[in-house]
């Protein structure tokens, strides 16, 4: 046997005992727990996931319920009012009515005070639309108040609500 066959071979990606370690690979930073805008941006869109495609069953989008929710008072609201209570843009939330107006859901109307001012209103097919989507919305609400084990939100709602 010649010297060379009995000598182990070769394993690819091996260093040579002539050769220098290769230098390790940059550690990414240790995270020791998520923050908790990574955990709350992760809850939303799960639980916003599961109420839209509800929603989307029957017709609606989640932003165009959203819009409906605000309007219930009948008191209508501007456009205006509208983008800063719902936190949407107002040139997505111009879509969001104009589609909902096409379907008869809110209607438009001058104000009385203000001409220059146009308000959105719930029509009452609306309000019969709303209350059966809400209802979906509260039975998806119930089934993840009871998946997390808890009827009461905590202090987490009463943080967010007083923002």
């Amino acid at each position: 046997m010649t010297p060379s066959a009995t000598a182990p071979a070769a394993t690819p990606g091996a260093a040579s005992p002539a050769a220098a370690p290769a230098p390790a690979p940059a550690a990414a930073p240790a995270v020791d727990r998520p923050l908790l805008i990574e955990l709350l941006t992760v809850a939303q869109r799960r639980l916003a996931r599961g109420l839209t495609a509800q929603l989307e069953a029957e017709g609606c989008t989640l932003d165009q319920w959203r819009v409906m929710r605000a309007l219930t008072d009948d008191a209508g609201r501007s456009m205006g009012e509208l983008a800063q209570t719902l936190l949407i843009p107002q040139a997505s939330l111009s879509r969001i009515v104009d589609a909902l107006a096409e379907a008869g859901w809110v209607y438009r109307r001058q104000d009385e005070h203000d001409r220059r001012r146009i308000t959105a209103h719930l029509s009452r097919r609306g309000h019969t639309r709303l209350t059966r989507l809400d209802a979906l919305a509260a039975a998806h609400d119930a089934a993840v108040r009871t998946a997390c084990g808890s009827e009461d939100p905590g202090p987490l709602l009463r943080h967010l609500t007083e923002a």
